[in-house]
């Protein structure tokens, strides 16, 4: 690293850079938890948005006033002024000093084609705005950051304008020069060279801005760090425009778990996939299992001689342990599974295999069939309990179905009628109901439910939570088989379910009978005693 030795400044973009991305909307209160969030994580600036460009964002400076942050410095978003002249006057300027957050953060043209061609100024009208703006901002008592947007398109074009641009913020007052790869393009040795270059000819710590075009935002930014930038920003999953902007939370893993010596830190690194998550759970969306450090496949493993060398050693096939992010190790049962993959995933839910004789080839030769037809357990770990329970004879079905129809009527009138009709045997005795249900799946889970409350009043309290069909053989249309997966929770816990059948109705009901079977299961509830 041919840093200066300063610390390396975490800079989180979320609630600005990051809304302008597809799918991507946030309420003030939900801008208000996210920035509390950021500041208990300790990130060093959070940037809230971008004040004069809307109300939301007026409001939001209102109320994080009253945050408390502890941690954290805030920091507003905006644009040099539109006219050098009228920096006094110009209203996105004044805004950002209304606003009253402690830093701001402005953006300036240093490719000479935006501000030839997009601004239509000369070349000394683009200095003047950069360097006017950043001095009057300054001189309102703020420490302003320059944002030189397009820099390294702009080096590339013309070196000495994007230069003397960024000497221009310097001369304004600007306390960090951020070097923004605004199209995402650059390539890392590109950035290396490039922010070393420009070390040179500032005196003034410089920070690096990527984004993902390229899927190259979060090397891009290590390269940066490397070269000597000391202000690193970003996005918590790398949420943004486009293909979204580098990702601060494999940039921050990476720095500190991997190049120490950057400064690079946060209180608890722990902290890292809880954040992910909550981030995800306040913008609705699901999380990204694949993500690098945090997401749910991290430390997945699935082939039988990977398993079998983690076991002995994790280090072998995980480059870090899960548990300094906050994740966790997880291996996966599958077609590709040996006995090393069943024994682990029994050890986890504290299951005692036999080291010696036929019963572990048997679940492991029955999981590979099961698999072969359609199943799959990755999202279905009860389903998987149940298996093994059951091979190893400590489980027994709490109940039975007999026969099951459902009948789907539609009419042009509008009527439209789902009903289920069921059989189910408990112990020795046999409960015949009806039941109609908003679809014909939600009319099988009523009418099972109904046929064994009064055996197992124990089910009253769990409900459906996600439902989920796959068809696993496209080219055979209407006659292929479905995968139902379905999340079934009691209000404290959630369990994942898995059917397969030809028949999606079928599909469903094998998966909630899992569903309940398991229920019943680890609540260890009493079976019914015969009728007399």
């Amino acid at each position: 690293m041919t840093g200066t030795g300063k610390k390396v400044e975490l800079y989180d973009t979320t609630l600005r850079d990051g809304t302008q991305g597809e799918h991507i909307n946030l309420s003030l209160q939900d801008k208000l938890l996210i920035a509390q969030r950021l500041d208990e994580f300790g990130m060093d600036y959070i940037e809230g948005g971008w004040p004069s460009s809307n109300p939301k964002d007026e409001e939001f400076f209102r109320k994080a006033a009253a945050l408390e942050l502890r941690h954290s410095r805030l920091c507003a978003f905006g644009s040099t002024a539109r006219r050098s002249g009228d920096v006094e006057s110009d209203v996105n300027l004044l805004g950002l000093v209304r606003c009253q957050a402690p830093v701001i953060t402005i953006f300036g043209k240093t490719w000479r084609a935006h501000s030839e061609k997009g601004l239509g100024i000369s070349d000394a009208e683009n200095r003047a705005l950069i360097r006017n703006s950043v001095a009057f901002l300054k001189d309102a008592g703020r420490e302003v950051f320059f944002d030189a947007e397009h820099f390294f398109d702009g080096w590339k074009d013309d070196r000495a304008f994007a230069l003397d641009m960024l000497k221009a913020a310097e001369e304004g007052g600007a306390s960090r020069m951020v070097l923004c790869d605004t199209n995402g393009g650059t390539l890392p040795h590109e950035i290396s060279a490039i922010v070393e270059d420009v070390r040179k000819h500032t005196s003034v710590p410089v920070g690096i801005h990527c984004h993902n075009d390229s899927e190259l935002a979060v090397a891009n930014s290590i390269a940066a760090v490397m070269a000597g930038a000391t202000h690193v920003q970003g996005t918590i999953n790398g949420i943004g425009e486009r293909c979204g902007n580098a990702n601060i939370l494999s940039i921050i893993a990476n720095l500190v778990l991997k190049l120490p010596q950057t400064g690079a830190s946060v209180p608890d690194l722990a902290q890292l996939t809880s954040l992910s998550r909550f981030v995800y759970e306040i913008l609705n969306l699901p999380p990204d299992s694949k993500a690098p450090f945090v997401g749910r496949s991290a430390f997945a493993h699935k082939g039988g001689i990977h398993v079998s060398a983690v076991m002995k050693e994790s280090s072998l096939y995980e480059h870090i342990d899960p548990a300094l992010v906050g994740n966790r190790q997880r291996v996966l049962v599958s077609e590709l599974a040996g006995q090393s993959n069943i024994r682990y995933r029994a050890r986890e839910l504290g299951i005692t295999i036999p080291e010696d004789g036929e019963q572990i080839k048997k679940i492991v030769l029955h999981v590979k069939d099961l698999e072969n037809r359609g199943y799959q357990f990755d999202g279905a770990e009860a389903s998987f309990e149940l298996i093994l329970q059951k091979e190893l004879g400590s489980f027994k079905p709490y109940f039975e179905v007999i026969e099951s129809k459902v009948y789907v009527e539609s009419s042009l009138e509008g009527r439209n009628v789902d009903q289920a009709v069921m059989k189910v045997r408990v112990g020795n005795e046999t409960e015949h109901i009806a039941a109609d249900g908003d679809g014909p799946v939600n009319a099988l889970d009523k009418a099972l439910r109904k046929a064994l409350i009064r055996f197992y009043p124990e089910i009253k309290g769990i409900k459906l939570v996600d439902y989920k069909v796959r068809v696993l053989e496209e080219k055979r249309g209407t006659s292929a088989r479905v995968r139902v997966l379905i999340e079934t929770g009691n209000g404290r816990t959630t369990w994942g379910t898995v059917g397969v059948s030809t028949n999606i109705i079928e599909a469903s009901l094998r998966a909630l009978e899992d569903s309940m079977n398991y229920h019943l299961f680890t609540l260890k509830a009493p079976k019914p005693e015969p009728a007399l």
